[in-house]
């Protein structure tokens, strides 16, 4: 579940070109502060999935909501 969510998040990651060719910027947009540049797109690719796998161990362990991507819930579930 966690590699299928990673997936769906990384296809929904936007990159522009920095200014005066100073890299890339890779941002996954409705998840925030999940950012990286780097001097190469790869880089820059390989950089937010580092990023957005933090962000999600950090969110999950400090109890924040992870917003569900294509149907995908991280959240974990109180059962009564």
């Amino acid at each position: 579940m966690l590699t299928d969510y990673i997936h769906a998040a990384m296809h929904k990651a936007h990159y522009e070109i920095l200014e005066d060719g100073e890299g890339y910027l890779g941002k996954i947009e409705g998840l925030k502060g999940v950012w990286a540049n780097a001097d190469t797109i790869e880089a820059c690719r390989e950089q937010l999935q580092e990023v957005l796998e933090e962000w999600i161990i950090i969110g999950l362990k400090m109890g924040h909501q992870i917003p569900a991507i294509d149907g995908i819930d991280l959240n974990i579930k109180e059962v009564a």
